[in-house]
């Protein structure tokens, strides 16, 4: 048996990490940055611990372009290379500097400073734009300066150099058809979506500013003017620091920071700030929110100390909490190599969870500490609480403090305290509890009014994914409660009442009655029932069984129907004759069948119509026997 080492040629791997580690050929620059931001927090620290005994004021990155010689620089003021270090950190593919300075001074804080880099490859990411990478650095201690030269192959040139002024300069000769990183707005786009929240100072070209006038200005003194450098990047963002140090208005000047065309404050925000058993910190913002769930996603941005990885938070941010805004940041979300995106792994997870219980907690906080606030918001929040409960477990069991039930008359109740109020009156025989509810209280006038004028109480519950929400909590409260739309199944039929309401129709007439109907209405579509209602409700209601409408409903929203394999599901309704009312026994007494006939065409029109459903031709010919009606009168 043969064993060997497997001989890994460089010539190779060159040209791949240069074409496809990096997808985006505009990573270099926020590649470059944030090693000039890695020279400048080891060279902050070593200062702090003493072995660096120099002042270094308050150090900056600057950005230039040249382009006559089509050249972009990155200049830090950072800790410098000598010549075996270029060779060390530069010639050696894949050695990070920041991982082995890490380790020389893991006894002291160095893991608080926020040094970025962990792979080593960053560097040659330059090389997707440039056709030759030059490094001119020189370290903080006594070690001569350093040139470094390489156009794109494992051959590179190294020298001493005359430079004096501690730091490294990487200048790179951008490629032709890459001449849009030598254009000034684009590299400033890239500075702000990058490096915006960067904690080195970053400094790209100059800008005028206008100094205060002094208290002895002359009248018409006009204000003189400076060119300060531009700094590009807020070094200290809002997340950075702690609840303790912020006011209200400090998040929501923070909020148009990162939402500049955003013109509503946001809601509420949640600060997020943990340091065990992972380090995470970040702000999320509720904003207002649409019923349209989908256009909301991808507001949240990620960082990895500070710098701008992606807004795709899928996995490490709940899939509910996505529709939110904000910021998070965390040194221990696992990112690939090229650090773009999130690989999943058991801390994703964790953290994942921690969001969500954070989340939970602050909602149940702004409800025990202001309800009627939070009621008032209710309506723009609603939709991230109620996705929340049907896709998070842990969620939907916090959520019954604070989760809330409106009613179509606008009071808010909680289930505890809907159980108490609806449980004398709304029971059906089994004792289980009948939650009366409309999606669209409008539209289900009617039925609504029909329901409050017998004294039950009607919910209004009209968000997109209230047919799956309902039946998760039907479930989960183990069948002990029912939800009924307002306009479902004929609501007496399913309360159990003390009082039973008398029929003015013998049996027999009802059975006539029941088959005049059948002869008018198509059997395929409507089932006919007669029952014994208050003579002041409506003498014909259009009904649907409640779960095929409950059905069809989470069909539609992606769910239900098709997923049983049962296909679309059938136009079925029920078509409920108040035997009580005076039509119904005009409908009996009329002397001839056309009469009678026509006499329930009209009711069925106006049942249609009253619930929206008399459409198309039908409903042209309706107005248009109306219109004739009048003429004839």
């Amino acid at each position: 048996m043969a064993k060997g080492n497997i001989n890994v040629s460089v010539e190779n791997i060159f040209p791949l990490i240069k074409k496809f580690l990096y997808s985006d050929h505009e990573i270099f620059l926020r590649e470059l940055i944030s090693n000039a931001t890695d020279a400048t927090l080891k060279m902050e620290h070593l200062v702090r611990i003493g072995e660096a005994k120099i002042e270094i004021g308050t150090p900056k990155i600057e950005v230039k372009i040249n382009k006559e010689n089509n050249t972009l620089h990155i200049i830090d003021e950072g800790v410098g290379m000598s010549q075996e270090e270029v060779k060390k950190y530069i010639n050696e593919v894949a050695f990070s500097g920041a991982e082995e300075f890490l380790e020389k001074y893991k006894d002291s804080d160095a893991k608080e400073t926020g040094i970025i880099g962990h792979f080593g490859l960053g560097f040659y990411s330059a090389f997707m734009v440039a056709n030759k990478v030059e490094i001119f650095t020189k370290s903080w201690t006594d070690e001569p300066a350093a040139h470094w030269t390489c156009e794109g192959t494992t051959e590179f040139s190294l020298e001493e150099h005359d430079r004096t002024t501690r730091g490294t300069e990487i200048v790179l000769h951008i490629n032709d058809d890459e001449q849009e990183f030598l254009e000034e707005a684009r590299i400033g786009e890239l500075l702000v979506k990058y490096n915006k929240f960067m904690p080195v100072q970053i400094k790209f070209g100059t800008k005028e500013k206008e100094l205060p006038l002094p208290e002895d200005a002359k009248e018409g003194e006009e204000p003189k003017k400076v060119t300060v450098d531009d700094i590009i990047n807020n070094p200290a963002p809002a997340w950075t620091k702690q609840p303790n140090e912020l006011e209200d208005d400090d998040y929501n000047a923070f909020y148009k920071e990162l939402y500049p065309t955003q013109f509503e404050e946001p809601l509420f925000h949640i600060h997020l700030n943990v340091d065990y058993p992972f380090n995470l910190t970040g702000i999320l913002y509720f904003p207002k929110m649409s019923n349209d769930m989908g256009m909301q996603k991808d507001k949240i941005q990620l960082y990895q100390n500070q710098v701008y990885v992606t807004d795709n938070v899928e996995g490490i941010v709940p899939e509910f909490l996505t529709m939110l805004k904000g910021v998070i940041d965390s040194p221990d979300i696992p990112l690939n190599v090229s650090r773009s995106y999130l690989q999943a792994d058991g801390a994703v997870k964790k953290i994942s969870s921690y969001i969500t219980r954070k989340v939970a907690d602050k909602l149940k906080s702004l409800f025990n500490n202001n309800r009627e606030d939070f009621e008032k918001k209710w309506n723009d929040i609603k939709v991230v609480i109620e996705y929340g409960m049907l896709t998070e477990d842990k969620f939907f069991e916090k959520a019954q403090k604070f989760n809330l039930y409106p009613t179509v008359d606008e009071t808010y109740f909680t289930f505890e305290e809907l159980e108490e109020k609806i449980q004398t009156n709304q029971t059906d025989k089994d004792d289980k509890l009948v939650v009366l509810y409309s999606s669209n209280k409008e539209a289900q006038h009617g039925a609504i009014k029909s329901a409050k004028d017998k004294g039950y109480e009607v919910l209004l519950l009209d968000s997109p994914i209230v047919s799956h929400l309902i039946q998760k909590i039907e479930t989960e409260k183990e069948n002990k409660v029912s939800f009924v739309r307002v306009d479902s199944d004929h609501v007496d039929n399913l309360i159990k009442k003390d009082e039973e309401q008398a029929s003015k129709l013998s049996d027999e007439e009802k059975e006539k009655l029941k088959e005049r109907f059948e002869t008018v209405v198509p059997k395929e579509k409507y089932t006919v029932q007669i029952e014994a209602l208050d003579s002041k409700s409506a003498p014909l209601m259009i009904t649907q069984p409640e779960f095929m409408r409950r059905m069809k409903e989470m069909q539609q929203s992606g769910g239900g129907g098709g997923m049983f394999g049962m296909g679309n599901m059938p136009e079925m309704y029920n078509l409920v004759v108040n035997a009580n009312h005076p039509l119904a026994s005009d409908i009996l007494s009329a002397e001839k069948k056309e009469g009678s006939q026509k006499m329930i065409k009209q009711c069925l029109d106006l049942a249609l119509l009253s619930q929206g459903m008399l459409k198309g031709e039908a409903l042209t010919n309706f107005v248009s026997a109306n219109f004739d009606k009048i003429h004839n009168s």
